[in-house]
């Protein structure tokens, strides 16, 4: 049976976090989950709760664990923590806004806006580096679990990475795709390595915000 031969990966955002709506990088700063956050989480947990996981993998950072939590909690599926599946490594420029790391490290900042893969900041990952840290965490989780589904809970760099190796996009391209938090992403991994999208940015579950605003009306 070919459905033998892959692993079928929900990739999913973390929720929300007060540093995502003032635009600064997070990195390896551990910021937990806004009210919207919690919610989407909530959400996504929900919409996922009758699927069939074989596991659930999660970067260890708050953020994406607390994601991880709730979809584990619905589905009964076990969760797994893993430094593999953090966001990259950002170095200096962790904790600031484009502008005021434009201010502050005018330099890195160029750098950074050109995506050149090799550069590093300061006490950071370079695209390389996290692209090879991103499949090689990929195989790794996925291999055990052929014919069967599992949930990779991580961070927007993480997904843009998988995206971007699925669809043969090169690491400087500017990004031309969503990367919600807790919107659903479905990918198939084959034990060649090979990564194929099956739905991309799916948020239907985050729609109704309705029950969002209800809880903060009482």
């Amino acid at each position: 049976m070919r459905g033998m031969e892959a692993t079928r990966i929900i990739a999913i955002r973390h929720g929300e976090t007060a540093w995502n709506v003032a635009g600064r990088l997070q990195g390896h700063m551990d910021e937990p989950l806004n009210e919207r956050g919690r919610w989407q989480a909530r959400q996504v947990a929900h919409a996922l709760a009758s699927e069939e996981l074989a596991a659930i993998y999660s970067s260890d950072l708050q953020r994406a664990q607390a994601t991880a939590r709730a979809i584990a909690e619905a589905s009964g599926a076990p969760l797994t923590l893993t430094r593999a599946l953090r966001e990259r490594c950002f170095g200096c420029m962790e904790g600031y806004t484009f502008t005021e790391m434009e201010a502050a490290h005018p330099e890195q900042a160029r750098r950074w806006r050109q995506r050149d893969p090799a550069f590093a900041p300061e006490g950071g990952e370079s695209l390389l580096a996290m692209r090879q840290r991103i499949l090689d965490a990929a195989a790794q989780l996925a291999a055990p679990h052929l014919g069967q589904q599992i949930v990779l809970v991580a961070h927007g760099g993480v997904l843009d990475m998988l995206y971007r190796h699925a669809t043969g996009q090169p690491l400087e391209a500017p990004r031309g795709w969503p990367l919600e938090n807790a919107a659903i992403n479905r990918l198939l991994w084959t034990p060649t390595g090979h990564l194929t999208v099956v739905g991309w940015g799916h948020t239907i579950h985050l729609e109704n915000q309705g029950e969002l605003l209800d809880e903060h009306s009482h």
